[in-house]
């Protein structure tokens, strides 16, 4: 589970909230984005190379 809200700009709208499970999906999404350009001002980490987490599946 997610312990950052990940929101790309453009477009602005948050991809991953806290709490929320970051799915592999949302990573390629978000990464494919960093590739086009887009600005990550909000996790700790702005180039995705890791996340904040709360827990990590079993």
């Amino acid at each position: 589970m997610c312990a950052e809200m990940v929101t790309p700009y453009p477009p602005g709208a948050p991809a991953v909230l806290p709490g929320e499970v970051i799915t592999q999906e949302v990573v390629d999404y978000v990464r494919s984005g960093l590739n086009a350009g887009m600005q990550l001002p909000d996790p700790a980490d702005s180039e995705l190379k890791s996340f904040r987490v709360v827990t990590r599946k079993p």
